[in-house]
């Protein structure tokens, strides 16, 4: 069996292989983000807001590191 030391840096390895898909994949829902949206029953004003936000939105990576710290402590509770 895998000790949790082992079980975190399996998982940091993961996560820091998935960050530049994961940041792909956000860049590319945008637009379905935005058609979605439009499908509600907002005003022109709210809608265009959004759109506007979502366009100038910039994708944030997670910390790799923080999430490992995280993650060991709440699985040691």
């Amino acid at each position: 069996m895998a000790t949790l030391a082992e079980m975190v840096s399996k998982g940091r390895r993961k996560l820091e292989a998935k960050v530049p898909i994961m940041a792909s994949n956000y860049e590319a829902a945008k637009p379905q983000m935005i058609a979605n949206y439009r499908a509600l029953p907002f005003g022109p004003n709210t809608t265009r807001a959004y759109e506007a936000g979502v366009g100038a939105a910039v994708y944030t990576a997670p910390d790799v590191n923080k999430w490992a710290r995280n993650w060991e402590s709440a699985v040691s509770r």
